[in-house]
């Protein structure tokens, strides 16, 4: 288990190819950057004896992660994203596994990959390949301890 600061280049994102079989999990090479997003609902009320004050109580969650990568043609997880720019439906669905430098992974069953270029950019540019990969349903979290 890793301690202390680390470069982003350790987190890992795997995407798999099936449905649900760990073995069948493919590494998405030539990731180039990531950022992740929550999109939280909050509820909010204002009882009488809180004099004023706002209550609050955090009632759903969401997480979009946006990446940035480089096409890599002939590499099976890229190649996977790739394909996916042409789908809709639950046939874009795919289990992806972020894994962090200190062991943990958090696993996205059926996530939306929402590819969002395929090759597009300037003439002397590495063609991208960028995609969002959007929660559906509650991720599965297992910490490094385990």
């Amino acid at each position: 288990m890793k301690t202390g600061v680390y470069p982003c280049y350790e987190n890992q994102f795997r995407i798999n190819k099936g449905v649900t079989e760990k073995e069948d999990m493919k590494e998405i090479k030539d990731c180039v950057s990531f950022s992740v997003s929550f999109d939280n609902g909050v509820e909010e009320w204002t009882p009488f004896d809180t004099e004023g004050w706002v209550r609050r109580l955090l009632t759903a969650k969401s997480v979009k992660i946006t990446v940035s990568a480089k096409r890599n043609v002939g590499d099976p997880g890229n190649d996977l994203v790739a394909s996916l720019a042409w789908v809709n439906g639950r046939d874009a669905e795919k289990d992806i596994a972020w894994t962090f430098p200190d062991g943990t992974e958090v696993n996205f069953l059926g996530a939306v990959i929402n590819v969002t270029n395929v090759g597009a950019g300037d003439s002397t540019a590495v063609a991208p390949l960028e995609f969002e990969i959007q929660s559906n349903g509650k991720p599965e979290v297992i910490p490094a301890s385990e």
